[in-house]
Formats: C-alpha cells, structure tokens, sequence
C-alpha cells in the first residue's frame, strides 16, 4: 500500500495522519473595504482555523475590459455581469497585501493567497508567502503554476471541472517546477454547488490515484458535505467566510458566517478524532460499564434439589453471574442449595 506523501506549510503538517487543514476562504467579501478586509483577518482567526487565504489578481490581470458575449456572465449568482466588471468589484488591492498578512501574523494565523499571474506570484513572493494556491479556473495554466512552483513552497491545486489528464499535467507541472509538494482539492466549480454534485468519494480516489494529500474545497451550504469529506480522509478543508451573508458582496451567498465557520472547525476536528482506527479491544472509558452487561440471576427462589427453569432464572443485568451464553446448560438441573431471588448464578449453586 502506498504512502501518500505529506506537506508543511508554516510549521503545520498536512496529510493522512494530522488533523484536517481548514482554510478560511475570505475572495472578495471585504466588499471593496481595507478595514472591513482586516476585520474579515480578526474574525477568521477567531475561529480556530489553521489558514486564511485571500486572492491576487487586479480586473486587468485575470480578464479584459470588453462587453462581448463570451465575457458576459449568464445564469447563476453573477447573471449578467462582464467578467472585468465582477473581478473589478471582487479584487483585493495589491496595496493591501502587506496590511493583511500583516494582521493575519500579529493574530498567529497563516496567510497565503490564490495568484493569478505572474505579478501575483512576485507581489506574494515579497511578503513571504508560506504557500500558493492555484483556483480551479487556473488548473489548465501550466506556466502560471511552474512561475508559482519555482519558488520552492507547496502548491494547493483545486480541480473543479479538469479532467484525469489535466489533474496529473498540474501536478506534474508542480512538482517538475519545484514546489515542495502538492495538495489537491476536490472541488465542484459552481456557485453554490448542491449535495447531490459534491461527490466526496472522488477524494480518496484521487490521493490513490495522484499520491498527493487530497482536501475539499466546498462551495455547498453548511458543513456537511466537509464533514463527509473528513470521514473520507480529506486533508483539507477551504470554505468561504463572510462577516454575514446579509452584507452582500461577490461570494458571501455561499460563505460562512463566523459562528457557522466555528462550527466548521470543530465539527471538522471532532469528526477526524472520532475516526480513529480499526480495533476491537476493551477501551479504558468503558470498564467501569462492563458490569452492567447480561449476566443469569435467580428470578424467583428456589428450594434445594428443585429444578431450574425459565421461571427463575433468567438473563438480566448487571453481570455478576453466569454468562448468557450458559443459560442452555442450566436449564434442567437441580439447585445445590436453596437459591434466593436477585441472587447471581454460578456453577457452585447447580448439580
């Protein structure tokens, strides 16, 4: 059976073995705002979650500024927008950068961030950043990911809507670049994404296949779906953060809200403890209970040399007597001795 490689970001290892890595995803719900941005770092951090994650790109960067049809979103939460009017909206200055992982190393969280170009890769590279991260939209981008690998941290690859063929290019392209290893993310590339599309089984199948950590990157409501992906021996877990959906912004229709993003974090760690491993031996927290397992008592009294039967002996608990199982050869014999009611059976009161 093979071992399915571990990485490190800032210390933290990630992998079968180690709790799952829950990323607070903050895109563009700072709603255009430096403060309400470095509010988003506070409030995440408080969660007890392992990493925050922002996104570098400007408009201009990630799209163009044309009204054609083919930039022109249709359907869904952002109906009708251009494509360079939404990542306008959504962006995160590159001014800010500094400001934010600022914050987020004063409050002794991890800050990293999805790059989507080259000047992404050198802004994020300046402050130090532990790790990167390429969104599924950029899976396909073999340059951007070996520009982001030759700076020597890992790299997290989420794979909504690429293929078998396309996953392995990315890792390939990764690992050949120079990062110092890849964790994959399951991730369905719609917003919000339903239950029915989450397919969280593809997790363990994709670390079999690719031999890489693999996490969920969850755009479905509640925790749910990130919980099944924990119980599946996901190593990660990234889901977006909003202050409150009431608020508005590009993404908070599928975000989290703190207390919401809290709950993700411990349910997440609580449902990793309770997987535990394969054993059937007696754990220490249940001895003080074996007593009170089944056990043959005398259930009405009997005289010596009178018969027993079901009338008066019976399986009940606790367990002082006789193990249920000898209730069989019992039956049909004769008390040795006058045997009183609630007394527990053993081999000395049978002849």
């Amino acid at each position: 059976m093979t071992t399915i490689p571990e990485i490190e970001i800032a210390g933290r290892r990630i992998g079968p073995g180690h709790p799952p890595y829950v990323i607070c995803e903050l895109s563009g719900n700072h709603n255009g705002s430096l403060d309400r941005a470095l509010t988003l770092i506070d409030a995440a951090a408080d969660t007890g979650c392992d990493a925050i994650k922002i996104q570098t790109y400007t408009a201009d960067t990630i799209t163009l500024d044309v009204d054609r049809p083919e930039f022109r979103i249709q359907g869904g939460l952002w109906d009708g927008q251009t494509l360079h009017a939404l990542y306008r909206e959504a962006q995160t200055p590159y001014e800010w950068h500094g400001a934010l992982f600022e914050r987020a190393a004063a409050r002794g969280v991890t800050l990293f961030s999805s790059p989507f170009d080259e000047t992404a890769v050198d802004l994020l590279a300046g402050l130090n950043a532990p790790a990167y991260k390429i969104a599924s939209f950029e899976a396909v981008d073999l340059p951007l990911i070996r520009y982001a690998a030759a700076r020597g941290k890992p790299l997290i690859i989420s794979t909504g809507m690429a293929n078998l063929a396309e996953i392995e290019a990315a890792r390939d392209a990764a690992l050949a670049g120079g990062a110092a290893g890849v964790l994959l993310l399951h991730c369905v590339s719609s917003y919000p994404a339903t239950f029915e599309d989450a397919n969280v089984r593809t997790i363990p199948d994709m670390a079999a296949r690719f031999d890489c950590p693999v996490g969920l990157s969850d755009h479905t409501p509640g925790t749910a779906a990130a919980v099944a992906a924990v119980a599946l021996d996901a190593c990660a877990i990234e889901k977006h953060f909003t202050l409150a959906r009431s608020d508005g912004g590009p993404d908070a229709a599928f975000s989290l809200e703190p207390a919401e993003f809290t709950s993700l974090v411990r349910d997440c760690r609580d449902a990793w403890s309770a997987l535990g491993r394969a054993h059937y031996d007696l754990l220490g927290s249940e001895t003080a209970n074996r007593q009170f397992r089944r056990s043959l008592y005398v259930t009405a009294s009997v005289k010596a040399g009178e018969t027993l039967t079901k009338a008066n002996v019976r399986s009940v608990r606790p367990g002082d007597g006789l193990p249920p199982a000898a209730l069989g050869k019992v039956l049909g014999k004769t008390a040795s001795r006058d045997l009183t009611f609630g007394e527990p059976l053993d081999w000395s009161m049978i002849r």
